[in-house]
């Protein structure tokens, strides 16, 4: 990250790393501590399962969007530093409601934190997005949110119960592919070492 001069955060990374369904607290000094949520193989399950993700088809640059970001984080833009406190929130309100089960919760926050993220910055969503999102809610779609920096990429969805069906009909309508995923709970790992 710092020697490619790429205006990121370190989650994506730390991520990558550890895998799973991972906690991260970041101390102001960048210290980070790695920890995994606590939640029931049921529960992952049903998490996954009502999780869709689907291709926007807008391909972008993620570093306009985050340079915007970051200048503003250190000129002290209200907005932006608001957003981001509510941002911290919200990740706590997420975590209990994860661990707690309450997936519904975890749906209707992931809404919240979508539209507190469009906050930052004017192009983390544009106008097809934002169609495509409320055609999602109007279907049942509880939440969800573009992956990443914003401005194209993935969507993804929180649907649980019969929304699913609903919201992958209503997308495939718009032209949307959806993508299949699954969790990786082993995280990086070395596959030829010479």
């Amino acid at each position: 990250m710092e020697l490619a001069g790429h205006p990121v955060g370190k989650q994506d990374h730390y991520l990558a790393c550890f895998g799973g369904l991972t906690c991260l607290e970041i101390d102001t000094d960048g210290q980070v501590r790695v920890g995994s949520l606590k939640m029931s193989i049921t529960d992952t399950e049903e998490l996954q399962r009502n999780t869709l993700l689907f291709f926007t088809g807008f391909q972008r640059s993620s570093r306009d969007i985050l340079q915007a970001q970051k200048d503003d984080t250190l000129r002290a833009d209200p907005v932006v530093l608001d957003s981001m406190h509510r941002t911290k929130e919200l990740g706590q309100r997420i975590k209990e409601a994860l661990e707690r089960g309450d997936l519904d919760k975890f749906g209707q926050l992931l809404d919240a934190h979508w539209q507190n993220k469009k906050r930052r910055a004017d192009r983390i969503s544009n106008p097809h997005i934002d169609r495509w999102y409320e055609i999602s809610k109007k279907h049942g779609a509880l939440g969800g949110k573009v992956i990443g920096a914003g401005g194209g990429g993935f969507l993804m969805l929180y649907c649980p119960g019969r929304a699913r069906a609903m919201v992958r009909e209503a997308l495939s309508a718009e032209g949307l592919r959806e993508m299949t995923f699954g969790f990786d709970f082993e995280g990086a790992k070395i596959l030829v070492n010479f």
